[in-house]
């Protein structure tokens, strides 16, 4: 949009293969507390890897629009929606987080063109508006572009925008039901009126206006081919994406190809446009922070309108990860992580591209350069994470150097705006215990000292409030940090509930924020909430990403287990309390950990996960995750992956005293990139294997969301009620009490 050593060798994994049932969905007794629905194995279907037999007797759950698919997610719903609706509480859980969702927010302003835009929402609105301001300090803010007008239950969103360089026009795509897939639409920001065309068969567009207002570059797929039927529901792989230069006004068919790499059709491929509009730069990766750039000059091709495709030359021969700055005429500016794993900022001159003549204007530090943002021509704000705190600098722009560093509280810069040639720049800073506040600089002013811009106010009182950083010793010895937040009057005794949520994959950090969500456990739940930064993430950078990624990935799950144990054993809390959740590579995180400590545990919430790693990379974009988990194609990586497999791995535990944690598997039906078939095979081996067992009295469960995908563009209504339904999970099967 991931040790266990008990497979016997030469063995189907799923052995003891049941006969196909008549009726799929018969509701039989088990010797458990529950009853769960009776899902049809295909003893028939065994793949071999590299001279091992592995079973899948679920295969036929990856066609997502059989009916024999719908009946499971049917009977699975009403199976968890007679447990949560058991749930006490949920009444009183609605009440509150419905109030203390309901607070007026907003983003930071951009200025484009003359005007200056930003999100807000009032409250409970199911998806942000885009406003427009005709001076940031004076005038109404009105409504520019209202998602919510344009479905009627709030799950269209907007997934990406660009306004041209002069601001006269409004490039946007829109998203249904949480889909990766976006149609792109233009709007004229004088009229307010949309040009005809809609532009199809796009995932996460790079939209890069030229400089004369014209038109654009963005990147898309082929539309004959039929395995992207673009409703969100597909499973097939989306491959062979190009660059096509649209020109508004003018329909798609008429968009002139203008960059496609024909021998490569598993690239990624996305667009950037100069500060100054006269180069073309192409970021391409098969392997996630793994990229190949590449440029073109586009005077020529400007005065010809793009009629032909686009020669490009490459800039790197080694993959890195690459962020343009800005430029001067040739001279570029990158951050990059090549022969630098916590990033340094360096100069190119595109005139002589090779590495050797690259020159370093901020060298490598200790902490991860994050960013760095050009403004009031010869200057840059740059930022740091340092022990998952974010910090901010002005610095000359040509030599790197420092001209002033301004303290922060802790928490983590969520967004920034301003542009080379502005003389203002926002920033704001996200905490947890504050929304955010934007700040502004303006270098028209001698004093540079930040000033609060916006500041938004919850109806949390976040006074009682402990955020605590600890640093806590995996089992390797590496040192891993660690945020805890409670409550004052905490009694550490072991017998408050606590929430662990981690990610640990992709180099992706996880960022200090606000969360309504967290606050009502710690406050209305009285419980703790603790959320590591464990290897695979991008903390500590390149290094710290390595060291939980490939063959190194089972340092996640010990990461995270002995997270656990340090809230246990620091009486935080106890394992019958003790909840763990994660989402996507987080969702494969927990179910991982599931399998290899059970006995931590007391309820746990896979949400959208990766749980085949056998098969992931056959599914839409799951290639892209090779370079993170490696592919079961290559037997090195196969031997690997097949000791943490969620699906792979589900045994009982050999203390017979141990049974699995009261688990809830979330997944959503028009997920098109973590697939629900991942969830489906899984919760059905777990219910079958585990919850057959007598021993085994904590639910084994999956909710399964309509109208939703891998997460972005929910509307507030789904947010809330997946939160009632979890949280009242909890409180059911942990016996927690609400407070008021």
């Amino acid at each position: 949009m991931i040790a266990m050593t008990m497979l016997r060798d030469n063995m189907a994994v799923f052995g003891g293969l049941a006969l196909p049932l008549i009726a799929s969905f018969l509701v039989v007794g088990v010797t458990c507390s529950y009853k769960y629905p009776e899902v049809r194995r295909d003893a028939a279907v065994i793949d071999e890897y590299h001279g091992t037999k592995i079973a899948d007797p679920y295969r036929w759950l990856e066609d997502p629009d059989s009916e024999e698919t719908k009946a499971f997610i049917t009977a699975q719903n009403n199976l968890t929606l007679t447990y949560l609706e058991d749930a006490p509480y949920r009444k009183e859980l609605r009440s509150k987080l419905t109030e203390l969702w309901d607070y007026p927010r907003r983003g930071i302003p951009k200025k484009r063109g003359e005007k200056y835009y930003f999100f807000a929402n009032s409250g409970l609105q199911n998806q942000w508006v885009f406003m427009v301001q005709d001076s940031v300090e004076a005038g109404e803010p009105r409504v520019f572009l209202d998602p919510n007008t344009l479905s009627s239950d709030g799950t269209v969103s907007i997934k990406t925008s660009s306004f041209s360089k002069d601001g006269s026009l409004f490039a946007y795509g829109l998203s249904q039901s949480g889909s990766d897939w976006v149609t792109v639409h233009i709007k004229n920001v004088t009229s307010g009126e949309n040009f005809p065309e809609i532009l199809r068969h796009i995932k996460w567009p790079s939209i890069s206006w030229t400089h004369d207002n014209v038109g654009f570059f963005y990147s898309r797929y082929p539309s004959q081919d039929d395995n992207k039927n673009e409703t969100g529901r597909e499973t097939g792989s989306t491959e062979h994406e190009k660059i096509y230069y649209h020109k508004v006004g003018t329909a798609q068919d008429k968009d002139v190809l203008v960059v496609e790499f024909i021998d490569k059709p598993k690239l990624s491929l996305s667009t950037e446009i100069s500060d100054d509009g006269d180069y073309l730069i192409v970021l391409t990766y098969e392997v996630i922070n793994e990229e190949f750039v590449y440029f073109a000059s586009l005077k020529d091709s400007l005065k010809t309108g793009f009629q032909e495709k686009i020669q490009l030359q490459p800039l790197n021969t080694e993959p890195a990860s690459f962020s343009y700055v800005t430029n001067d005429e040739s001279l570029f500016y990158f951050i990059t992580d090549l022969d630098a794993p916590s990033n340094k900022l360096v100069r190119v001159d595109l005139n002589k591209p090779e590495k050797k003549y690259w020159s370093t204007v901020i060298p490598e530090a200790n902490e991860v350069l994050e960013w760095a943002d050009p403004i009031n021509n010869n200057f840059m704000f740059t930022s740091y994470t340092k022990d998952v705190k974010s910090t901010l600098e002005l610095r000359h722009l040509q030599n790197g150097s420092l001209i002033l560093e301004y303290p922060l509280e802790i928490g983590s810069i969520s967004s920034t705006s301003g542009k080379r040639k502005d003389t203002e720049f926002f920033f704001k800073l996200s905490t947890y215990k504050n929304p955010g506040i934007i700040y502004r600089i303006d270098f028209t002013k001698d004093d540079l000292k930040p000033k609060i811009f916006h500041e938004t106010t919850s109806k949390i009182d976040s006074s009682s409030l402990v955020v605590e950083q600890i640093f806590y010793k995996s089992k390797d010895g590496t040192k891993v940090p660690m945020y805890i937040l409670y409550r004052k009057d905490l009694v550490r005794d072991g017998s408050a509930p606590a929430y662990l949520y981690s990610y640990g994959g992709f180099s992706s950090s996880i960022e200090v924020g606000y969360s309504t969500s967290y606050l009502v456990f710690v406050n209305n739940l009285r419980g703790v909430v603790a959320i590591p930064s464990i290897r695979g993430g991008g903390e500590y950078g390149k290094d710290w990403w390595d060291d939980g990624r490939l063959l190194n990935k089972q340092n996640c799950f010990d990461d995270f287990a002995s997270a656990a144990e340090y809230l246990i054993e620091n009486k935080y809390t106890s394992p019958s309390k003790l909840i763990i959740n994660g989402a996507s590579n987080g969702g494969l995180l927990v179910a991982a950990t599931v399998n290899q400590r059970p006995e931590l545990f007391g309820a746990a919430v896979p949400e959208v996960g990766v749980m085949d790693m056998l098969r992931f990379q056959k599914f839409t974009v799951g290639y892209y995750w090779c370079g993170e988990y490696g592919c079961s194609e290559n037997k090195t990586h196969f031997d690997n992956l097949i000791t943490y497999s969620p699906l792979h791995n589900i045994r009982l535990p050999k203390n017979e005293t141990v049974q699995y944690p009261a688990m809830l598997v979330k997944t959503a039906d028009h997920d098109d990139r973590v697939v629900p078939l991942h969830s489906f095979k899984y919760v059905s081996e777990l219910q079958h294997t585990i919850g057959s067992s007598e021993r085994q009295t904590n639910p084994l469960l999956i909710r399964i969301e309509s109208k939703a995908g891998h997460g972005s563009g929910t509307p507030t209504t789904k947010l809330i009620e997946d939160i009632v339904d979890e949280y009242g999970f909890y409180i059911r099967a942990l016996n927690i009490t609400f407070y008021e």
